[in-house]
């Protein structure tokens, strides 16, 4: 009776904690005097980031107990505390205070400077913890896609000696299907980074469609987009992408 107790008690714990976890996307609503368009939202917790539209609404996924950094040049920079509140209503309002640099001012500790690469490396942001940390199994990867599933079937095989992958390799079939799925992974990183990132990128650019698809093209050329893809940061991302940026217009200048 006492271990069937035990057992229900950790399956609210671990329950709560799974409700706790999920990410939801909230709207936000930035109120100031001044200019509303592209203020950086940070959600520095998972290095995650927006900018506002020109009515100062934004939209970003959150957890609980998530920060976010509004960031921007003309006002003081506001960290926010993701709260259950937040969660439940799906939405937040933030009041900005114009920024007015002050003479002889003693800054203690780290401050936020409105440049969204800085903000998020000043920031004392901790990664959260989950159920690896505690000892408890579990999977949270992605569904395979067909062309996985594929080469999943293809390597895989009964038997003291499994003909299936053997029969594969021979014939070249699971390089193929490796080739394939590293074809599809690389064009659906960059779709992501074109809906993502292009607003930014191109904003003082005269770019074609057909030059700014070329760019990306050029960025999923350098393994490390892929890499970075994977890895998740926008921050780290963003970065990169300019540096290929100036890297693009002298490739383009020399064809």
């Amino acid at each position: 009776m006492i271990k069937i107790k035990c057992f229900l008690f950790l399956l609210i714990v671990l329950f709560s904690s799974e409700i706790s976890a999920q990410t939801k996307d909230i709207k936000g609503k930035i109120i100031a005097d001044g200019d509303l368009d592209r203020i950086h939202v940070i959600n520095k917790t998972v290095s995650k980031f927006t900018i506002t539209n020109d009515l100062g609404e934004f939209v970003i996924p959150v957890k609980q107990n998530d920060t976010l950094v509004i960031s921007g040049v003309q006002y003081v920079p506001k960290e926010i505390l993701i709260t259950d509140i937040i969660m439940q209503t799906k939405a937040v309002t933030i009041n900005l205070e114009d920024n007015i640099n002050l003479l002889d001012e003693v800054v203690v500790g780290k401050i936020l400077t409105g440049n969204l690469m800085t903000d998020v490396e000043n920031s004392d942001a901790k990664r959260e913890m989950n159920f690896y940390d505690i000892g408890i199994p579990g999977y949270t990867g992605p569904k395979k896609t067909q062309s996985e599933r594929r080469l999943y079937e293809a390597q895989t095989g009964g038997g003291i000696v499994p003909l299936n992958p053997l029969i594969n390799y021979i014939t070249g079939r699971t390089k193929r299907l490796k080739e394939q799925i590293a074809r599809e992974e690389l064009s659906i990183a960059i779709e992501e980074a074109k809906a993502k990132f292009s607003k930014l990128i191109f904003e003082h650019e005269t770019f074609s469609e057909v030059m700014q698809n070329e760019y990306f093209l050029f960025c999923g050329d350098d393994p490390a987009f892929i890499e970075l893809s994977d890895l998740g940061n926008d921050i780290k991302m963003l970065q990169f992408l300019k540096d290929k940026l100036e890297a693009f217009k002298v490739h383009v200048e020399n064809d």
